[in-house]
């Protein structure tokens, strides 16, 4: 499997039962699916939608797009890394390119990614035929294997699939937070009759359905799973953590032990303690949610991005 069978991932990761008294007086069961734990650099979901691409990578550059904060371009680059693969990051941002690295993005290019800085105009027209040739020539990778925003292809959603597979009949609902979709797609696919998948999306914008429903429709042929959006958790959009979530992770960490990472599994977890708050998940139902990744270091915080 070009080399990944050498990370050692932790498969299937911990379901570990959380106590809650914000969920229990409601009558619910709360279990953390700790994919965050899959592998010390590949976390989460990451893992489950690079693995089917990096293998069809075949030892070529991979090159793959983000923002300044994103999770995808720092995954990339530590596979880049781990398994000896040529990777180069498409950065959202020209004007990034004469500004010191975030730490995220530092982190990218000590593991190796080469990083390309593009007006937003061009990132905005990057699945344009014409537009992507263009940046990959600019870029010095014109044979390279190109992975979309978020990981999120068929290829990923199928590897999702098996996220689902492993919390067959641990839950009533299983929620996660949505970047692209590629993760929610391939886990409602894999989950089993009477279990439903919610998303919570951290983009405002509305659009994520649409682009779901396109990925299963790659990836399997058409629309399959019980599954829904709920939109009204994303803070703001994306990297936009106020001091009202970020005073929530740090009360769910005191609680509980377990690190919230604010830009995803923050608005998550909040977004599900509003529904238990309002009525609206059943008594005797049991919620399962997705862990996707671990807080990194000097995150945007309170200060709207």
């Amino acid at each position: 499997m070009t080399g990944l069978d050498t990370l050692h991932p932790r498969l299937p990761s911990p379901l570990q039962e959380l106590p809650d008294d914000r969920f229990a007086r409601h009558g619910i069961r709360l279990l953390l699916k700790r994919d965050d734990l899959i592998h010390p650099e590949l976390i989460g979901n990451k893992w489950r939608k690079l693995a089917p691409n990096l293998t069809a990578a075949a030892g070529r550059t991979v090159v793959t797009f983000g923002g300044a904060y994103s999770n995808h371009l720092r995954a990339t680059a530590a596979a880049g890394r781990l398994l000896g693969l040529p990777t180069v990051g498409v950065v959202r941002g020209q004007e990034l390119a004469d500004r010191p690295l975030n730490p995220s993005l530092s982190r990218c290019a000590a593991d190796g990614m080469r990083l390309h800085f593009v007006d937003r105009s061009t990132y905005r027209r990057k699945a344009e035929p014409g537009t992507l040739a263009r940046v990959l020539r600019t870029a010095g990778a014109d044979d390279a294997y190109v992975v979309p925003e978020g990981g999120s292809n068929a290829e990923a959603v199928r590897g999702c699939r098996a996220l689902g597979e492993e919390l067959r009949g641990e839950a009533d609902v299983v929620a996660l937070a949505c970047g692209t979709g590629g993760t929610l797609a391939g886990l409602a696919a894999g989950l089993g009759p009477g279990q439903r998948a919610l998303g919570v999306p951290v983009l405002k914008g509305g659009f994520l359905t649409a682009d779901i429903e396109g990925l299963q429709e790659q990836a399997f042929g058409g629309r399959i799973g019980d599954w829904r959006l709920d939109d009204r958790f994303h803070f703001g959009g994306y990297a936009r953590v106020p001091s009202e979530l970020d005073a929530f992770a740090e009360d769910f960490e005191q609680r509980h032990g377990v690190p919230v990472e604010r830009l995803y599994v923050a608005k998550l977890l909040y977004g599900l303690v509003a529904l238990a708050e309002e009525g609206a998940l059943p008594r005797g139902t049991t919620v399962a949610a997705v862990v996707t990744g671990r807080p990194f270091p000097q995150e945007p915080s309170a200060v709207s991005r």
